[in-house]
């Protein structure tokens, strides 16, 4: 199969590097602006468009544009698609899914949410026997790195971003990675397997940026280690979800994840929880799950049809939780109990819904942390 790159960074060059390994796979154009960068290179598209010879195109760009025009105008020339970029993938997929299908081609989409972990993959596999119950998990390698850092050394959170910055974990601009933008597209990407249908950001999703060293040391000494989590589930055509920090117990398989490495949970009836463990991001990991893609397209492997055809709605009230609000003054409420830790107050909720918890933060800059099912 002859294929086209669009982009030669890390995950393009990644692709690249394994596509010559492989005697079934031949990369014949590669799209760049830096035409020095490789012999096969062109800054045209619609060189490689024109190419009645490429079957296949990989958009490695990231971005929302001219990533979805470049997608989309494959499909529309009958040229499948794999691609790595959750963003773009998060917010068309519908239209990406249903141009493939118009034009006979594929779309996929595996190294979007876990890099080289085939966790969505897994998840296709378990709906063809079964519905899916739940699914969480660390979805972003960065806010772990960040994370198990000011745990293990007690840092500061902003010493600790400025290290990943240093060591490539995170961009000049972290938005993305802490405060949840990157976890709520994986989420969406993640719920389309798992239910079949296409939902928009319309969940909570809490920031990483209020977490403190005092706050990290204050949960170690209960036992807890927060871990940046994205989840959902669903109820009937009702689902909910949610970006936040999780508080789990020290001995817990999240609690243990080190450094940029992530963690998805599927629960299911009969598989019971399944986790999927891997390097979540990075050049040769991310490669790899995009040529598992063009591999399957070559073999016609399908481990279940995509269909995102079901609605759902959002429903702040679905189910009940505990939660942690820690806030600089104490604030009113039934709460289980409030600890005083230096100047820091640390609310303990009852059993509350997500609407009950948007009403006690109230927009205030507080930090939020969900309690584990495991030690609810």
């Amino acid at each position: 199969m002859k294929i086209a790159i669009l982009g030669f960074g890390t995950v393009g060059s990644g692709v690249y590097e394994i596509a010559k390994t492989l005697k079934n796979i031949e990369v014949k154009k590669v799209l760049e602006k830096d035409l020095s960068k490789i012999n096969i290179a062109t800054d045209n598209y619609d060189e490689i468009i024109n190419d009645k010879e490429i079957e296949l195109v990989v958009e490695c760009m990231g971005g929302l544009h001219p990533a979805y025009e470049f997608i989309m105008k494959a499909l529309q020339n009958k040229k499948s698609v794999v691609s790595a970029n959750k963003a773009v993938i998060a917010k068309y997929l519908d239209e990406f899914l249903k141009t493939a299908r118009e034009n006979n081609v594929e779309f996929r989409f595996e190294a979007s949410v876990g890099g080289g972990i085939p966790c969505l993959a897994g998840i296709q596999k378990i709906r063809r026997v079964e519905n899916i119950d739940k699914f969480y998990g660390i979805f972003n390698g960065t806010s772990n790195f960040i994370l198990d850092n000011m745990y293990r050394f007690e840092n500061e959170f902003f010493t600790t971003l400025k290290n990943a910055q240093e060591l490539g974990y995170a961009e000049a601009d972290p938005s993305a990675d802490i405060d949840g933008y990157d976890v709520t597209n994986k989420v969406i990407i993640s719920f389309a397997l798992a239910y079949d249908g296409f939902i928009k950001n319309d969940f909570p999703c809490f920031t990483l940026r209020n977490i403190t060293k005092e706050d990290i040391l204050y949960f170690k000494k209960q036992g807890f280690i927060a871990k940046y989590i994205g989840e959902a589930t669903t109820k009937a055509n009702d689902y909910e979800a949610s970006v936040m920090l999780n508080l789990f117990p020290i001995n817990a398989l999240e609690g243990n994840v080190l450094s940029n490495y992530n963690i998805v949970t599927v629960q299911s009836h009969t598989m019971g929880e399944v986790k999927f463990y891997g390097q979540g991001a990075g050049k040769l990991p991310t490669a790899n799950a995009i040529i598992q893609d063009i591999l399957d397209i070559q073999e016609k492997i399908s481990f279940n049809p995509i269909s995102i055809e079901k609605k759902y709605t959002y429903s702040s009230n679905l189910f009940k939780h505990k939660y942690v609000i820690r806030s600089n003054e104490e604030l009113k409420g039934d709460f289980e109990k409030v600890d005083k830790d230096g100047s820091n107050f640390y609310h303990y909720t009852k059993e509350i819904t997500q609407a009950d918890l948007l009403k006690l933060v109230d927009g205030k800059d507080y930090l939020v942390t969900k309690v584990s099912e495991v030690l609810a």
